[in-house]
Formats: C-alpha cells, structure tokens, sequence
C-alpha cells in the first residue's frame, strides 16, 4: 500500500544530485511468528527443531498484523525503470544503510534505472515507529518480512523477478528467503555477510563464547541493543577510535575510509537497536554450526537449499572487514552450486563497503553493472523462448 508519494531533489554522492520519486510503502504482515524460546530452554537452541527445520516450529504462535515500511524510489527523470531492486539492510541497522543525507545508494540506483525498494525489517527504522515488535528469531525475517515485501515489490512495480541486495545479516535472509519464492527473485547481491558467522575472527569467537557463558548464568533476557544511541556521541569520540591506540580490534569500518560528515550521519541514523535474543541465537548457533559443519549460522536449516539453487549471485567482501572478514563471507560463493556467480573483495571494513569515500566509485558501479549485465540476459533468454 502506498501512503504518500512526493517528488525530492535529493544527493547521490557529494555534489551530485538528482530528482526522484518518493513513496512511502507499508506492508501489513499477517503474522504467525513464535514467541522467543522460555527462559526454561535457553540451554537447549542449538537443538531446537525451528532453527534446525524450517517448517518446523516449536514456540507458541501468536497471530498478529506487523507493519512494515519500505522507501520507494524512481529516477523523475525516466518513464520506465529496468528492474526492481530490493534493499535489506544488516543486523542493528535500519534502511538509512542505504541512503545517507550525503550519500545515498538508493538514489544512485535509482537514477540508474532501478525501481529501488529500501526495507525496514521488522523492529526497525520506519516499521517499529509503526508498531512492529522486534523478532523473537532471525527466522521471522525469513519466512514473513522479506516474502511479503517481495510480493509487495511486485504487486505495485509489476510481476518481474525483483533482485535482492543485502548487507550483512541482510545478506544472510535473502540467502535463506530466495529459494522459497520460486521466479520471485531474480538474483541476489551480499556485502559483508558471514555465511560462516564468526570463522576468520577470533575475537567473534571468543565474544560468542563468552555471551553465551555469561547468558547461562545471568539471561539477557529478550531486551534490545540501544545501537542508536552511539550517534551522537560517537562525534567527540571518533579521534580515538580511528587512532592506533584504540583497544579494540573490532571498529566496524576501516579509519580515514569515511568522510566525518558521512560517519556521523551513519552513527546517528543508520545505527538502530538489536535483537539481544537475535544476537544470542546467532552466536549460539553459530557454535553449533562450527561442531556440526552446518552452514549459514542461525539460518543452518536454510542452506541446503539456497547452495543447490541456480540463481544468479554476486557476494562481496571487505578484506579489512573485522566483522564480516572474507574466511566467513566467501564460503557463500564457494558452496553455491549456481552457474552464474562472482565473488570480489575490497580493501574496505563493513560499513565502509556500504558508505565508504570510494564506494561509489568501485562497489556501486560494480554492483551497477553486474544487475544490468543479468537483466540483459534474462531478457534474451525470455525472448528465445517466447520465439521458440
């Protein structure tokens, strides 16, 4: 349902930039997800048959309608777009990921030609604003966010396969959310999103052990991550964390790889607060994944049939990525058995892959040119068989 539609004069990059068409589109989600796992089982999520089967759930169900919100944009310029193109942001973010005051992938999109559709997943951005809970499991985006807002996509911009970008744990769902949607999606693209969640950081590790031992003594209960509130703060203190002296070996973007301007509308707008519960089932599973050699962490009952699908696929990684780094993203392009699939790196962390100064001059095009080149090719193949 679209709400509201207004035309913008907005920037794409620096001093470039452009008019769209903005929408304000708002899926209502009949929803049936479980609520999270009682305090009695918290041990026992490595075994549970929902994380293990997808269509098997073992958690009260409560019916409900969750809204989700999606920003739509169209280039004012152009009477038709080539494609529609769907954005899922990661993990405590939300949809400004893609589209900054200063630098917006959205709008480069857009002004390429892409019905450009940014999502707000559930308990995030736009769609908590507007009432929807957080997730009990990373599975609710699976089987209820992202096939709803990809029928949306193709109910309002016409019933062509709509492509899937996703950063970080974005990536992951539509790894998962693709095989179920039959000729729905028409390939996908993934910046920095461990398939192997936590594999080439120790540090992740030892992170993850040490929630999950704390967890087992004092819960965590099912609170949230206030991330956002890092925004303003972050200003006076991004100095340090960019020095050689900062403690930690986690920042999240390489230093000096983002404008202030653009690092601090990213900590102010695009940071957003986390699932603890999520966060918890991703470590959590991800141990087991590490003991069993299942793939995908939380997400492990999805992989199989996500590596067997022929679908095509462009995964990217950050060689400088602390938390994503290439030993965990990579495996997603080793494991598919599609016949079309690319795989590149870039010296650049995981935010900065997104919203870096040179993003657009290196991820964008490339991303750009290979969902071109992939439309060029689906419609020769429609055009031999309809000519068959």
């Amino acid at each position: 349902m679209i709400l509201h539609q207004c035309q913008v004069e907005q920037t794409v990059d620096r001093d470039e930039r452009d008019r769209f068409i903005k929408e304000l589109v708002v899926v209502r989600v009949r929803s049936s997800a479980p609520e999270a796992a009682p305090a009695s089982r918290r041990g026992e999520g490595v075994r549970s048959s929902w994380v293990e089967d997808p269509g098997v759930v073992d958690r009260e169900p409560v019916v409900c309608d969750v809204p989700l919100a999606m920003i739509r944009k169209r280039s004012a310029r152009l009477r038709s777009t080539v494609a529609s193109v769907l954005l899922i942001h990661g993990y405590g973010q939300n949809r400004y990921i893609w589209h900054l005051p200063s630098r917006s992938f959205s709008n480069y999109l857009a002004r390429a030609g892409f019905d450009v559709f940014n999502l707000d997943l559930r308990g995030h951005g736009r769609s908590r604003h507007l009432g929807a809970r957080r997730p009990g499991h990373v599975t609710d985006f699976v089987r209820e966010d992202l096939p709803a807002a990809i029928e949306e996509v193709r109910r309002i911009s016409g019933p062509r396969p709509v492509y899937l970008i996703g950063h970080s744990l974005g990536g992951l769902i539509s790894y998962a959310t693709a095989p179920t949607m039959g000729g729905a999606v028409g390939g996908i693209i993934t910046l920095g999103s461990p398939y192997l969640f936590t594999h080439g950081s120790r540090l992740l590790s030892l992170l993850g052990r040490l929630m999950l031992t704390v967890d087992q003594r004092v819960p965590l209960g099912q609170g949230a991550l206030a991330l956002s509130a890092w925004g303003e703060p972050f200003r006076f203190v991004r100095a340090f964390v960019e020095s050689p002296i900062f403690p930690l070996p986690i920042r999240g973007f390489v230093p000096g790889s983002m404008e202030t301007r653009v690092l601090t509308q990213h900590m102010s707008l695009a940071m957003d607060s986390g699932s603890i519960t999520v966060l918890r089932n991703m470590f959590l599973d991800a141990a087991a994944a590490r003991k069993s050699g299942h793939h995908m962490g939380s997400l492990f009952g999805y992989a199989q049939r996500f590596e067997a699908m022929d679908l095509p696929l462009l995964v990217v990684a950050g060689t400088r990525d602390d938390l994503a780094p290439p030993a965990s993203v990579k495996p997603a392009y080793e494991f598919s058995k599609s016949s079309d699939k690319t795989y590149r790196e870039f010296p650049r962390g995981h935010l900065d892959i997104v919203v870096g100064r040179d993003a657009p001059l290196t991820v964008w095009p490339l991303i750009e040119a290979w969902l071109k080149t992939r439309i060029r090719r689906a419609a020769a193949k429609e055009r031999e068989r309809l000519s068959a």
